[in-house]
């Protein structure tokens, strides 16, 4: 069937969508709907045999839903309606939640249902569920209902206009920041976390902080600094720790509120962001070790279960800077002392990573020496990992990842993934050759023609198509919460496995004789030079692509790559429920380097 998607942009959830659908054989376009663009011209353009809308925020023209089918993704149950759906959900409080599948009509989330998914709400943020929870429960809503389409016979329920009592009608204002207001005298720690956690990753908490207004992304609890209400106490791996009525938090980002006549602001680690507002203040790094408490926030963790090692990192959006790569190559050095077999390495929920960090870069006084900077720090990383011959490597990959994170993840022995991630292993949509060995690592899992495709086409790639290519090794059919706890049992019996000690082993001769045919320091030289003349040419695409990025200027039309309506070449899958593990365990079909 030749499917339309519809959206304000290409989105995570937008992305999963297009490339499931894609994996079921479907035609797929994308169609952005942009100040300025004729969304009826675009849809005869395309002659869709149906519309889909993972992510809309303006509504469809009229013109446009009278004559074609149109789905509407609903971040919410049956009845409820509104701007601000899964925002006030959190800011409730609520346990259990819902995403619905709606035909668009005159009136907004009021059409006929064609599905709907009932998913669950754990205590952690907005954005963090959307990509998990929220997604896994939109795609199979979505899925049901394009192929209730596709059968012809089904008949949407109509919403009544008073509602049920299971499903009451309840349209929900826009969640303004009236209503985020943190009152730091009054509000538990409790309190504080719901309001940050509703607000990330947009549009923040506004607050005033250190004579400045400032909109608070993102909120984690810490156990045991106290303080005054509202006091900052501590700072911790760029976070700023702020004390409550009853506790404190640690906010890991801040963004400007925007003045008048100047360019949009930007989120920056909060710590950067202050600059030299930030008075002294004790920085609390938490320790690394095994045994470490793990009742309070930090953003790189280990622990140790028996002969395997757990290394976790979570960076906001997935973004890594030339400091956190760091920290983090320290952190795996310090992991690869420890007396384990099997080491994985990823956190545990959200994004692997999406590779250097644009904002950071973005705020330099010299973004081209930051942005050298950078990829020489996520290049020692990946390095890293592609040297280390006395244990086995697993990459978890619980969440998206993108350009460097991919290639991150791919330098492992094997590469296990969720069910729920998708992948976008290219570089050219922000004007890069790339660099993180990929020209070494991704021609060696898929073969050179296809990656210079994945190269080509910059599409995102589902965790199951991925399974396919060769990318990942390993698809875990879970939740996001039962992701770590599937990882950490198969990383214990892969540590069991007497072939594993044989695998450990052979990494040794095989870098050795790597060495001696296509040293690694080659492609990374050649990489690094094609990277260094795009940073040092100031007018290289990849600058204005990142300050478009950073600043979220909108495109001014759809992009030419999301128009085709191609079958993916990997062909498609029969069933989600086929797509579960490749060879077992301990066993390897490509070299391990």
């Amino acid at each position: 069937m030749h499917i339309l998607l519809v959206a304000s942009a290409f989105n995570s959830l937008t992305q999963r969508v297009h490339a499931e659908l894609r994996d079921r054989g479907h035609r797929v376009a994308v169609e952005l709907a942009l100040p300025g663009t004729s969304l009826p011209d675009a849809v005869r353009r395309h002659a869709p045999q149906l519309i889909v809308a993972p992510m809309l925020k303006s509504v469809i023209p009229e013109e446009v839903w009278a004559a074609h089918t149109c789905l509407v993704v609903h971040p919410g149950p049956v009845g409820d309606r509104g701007p601000s759906s899964l925002d006030w959900a959190i800011h409730d409080g609520v346990d259990e939640w819902g995403v619905t599948v709606l035909q668009a009509d005159a009136e907004m989330d009021a059409g006929d249902v064609w599905a709907t998914v009932p998913c669950r709400l754990p205590r952690v943020s907005k954005s963090e569920l959307y990509r998990g929870e929220i997604a896994d429960a939109a795609l199979e809503a979505v899925l049901l209902a394009v192929e209730r389409f596709a059968g012809g016979t089904h008949v949407p329920r109509r919403q009544d206009s008073a509602g049920t009592a299971d499903a009451p009608l309840r349209t929900r204002p826009y969640l303004d920041q009236g209503v985020r207001r943190i009152d730091w005298t009054e509000d538990s720690t409790r309190t504080v976390l719901r309001k940050l956690r509703a607000a990330d990753s947009q549009p923040g908490v506004l607050d005033t902080l250190l004579g400045g207004e400032w909109y608070l992304h993102g909120g984690h609890p810490e156990s045991v600094l106290r303080g005054r209400p509202g006091e900052l106490l501590a700072t911790r791996a760029g976070a700023v720790c702020r004390a409550t009525r009853d506790g404190a938090v640690w906010i890991p980002e801040l963004r400007p509120r925007r003045v008048v006549d100047r360019p949009p602001a930007f989120k920056l680690p909060a710590v950067r962001a202050l600059g030299d507002r930030l008075p002294p203040l004790p920085e609390h790094p938490a320790p690394l070790s095994p045994g470490a408490r793990h009742d309070t926030w930090t953003d790189i963790r280990y622990r140790e279960d028996g002969s395997v090692g757990f290394l976790a990192f979570s960076f906001p959006g997935g973004a890594m800077s030339t400091e956190q790569c760091r920290r983090l190559l320290d952190a795996y050095r310090e992991a690869c002392a420890r007396p384990t077999s099997v080491l994985v390495l990823g956190g545990e929920r959200d994004f692997f990573s999406n590779g250097i960090h644009l904002n950071v870069i973005e705020a330099a006084d010299d973004p081209a020496a930051e942005s050298w900077a950078n990829i020489e720090a996520i290049d020692d990383l990946v390095e890293a990992v592609l040297t280390t011959t006395d244990r086995l490597v697993v990459s978890q990959v619980a969440g998206n990842a993108a350009a460097g994170g991919v290639m991150l993840a791919l330098a492992a022995d094997e590469v296990w993934c969720r069910s729920g991630a998708v992948l976008n292993p290219h570089y050219r949509l922000m004007g890069l050759h790339g660099s993180e060995y990929w020209t070494h690592t991704l021609p060696r899992r898929v073969g050179p023609e296809t990656a210079d495709r994945l190269m080509r086409e910059a599409l995102p790639v589902s965790s199951a198509g991925a399974l396919r290519l060769g990318l990942v090794d390993r698809v875990l059919e879970c939740g996001p919460d039962g992701f770590a706890r599937e990882v950490a049992g198969l990383a214990a019996r892969l540590a069991a496995l007497p072939a594993t000690a044989v695998r450990i082993t052979g990494k040794k001769t095989e870098l050795d004789r790597l060495e001696s045919t296509t040293p690694l320091a080659g492609f990374r030289e050649r990489e690094l030079a094609l990277m260094r003349r795009t940073f040092d040419d100031p007018d290289a695409p990849y600058h204005a692509l990142r300050r478009s990025f950073v600043h979220k200027k909108r495109p001014s039309g759809t992009p030419p790559h999301l128009a085709p309506a191609a079958v993916a070449e990997t062909g498609p899958v029969p069933s989600a429920a086929g797509v579960t593990r490749t060879a077992p365990l301990g066993s390897s079909s490509r070299p391990i380097g």
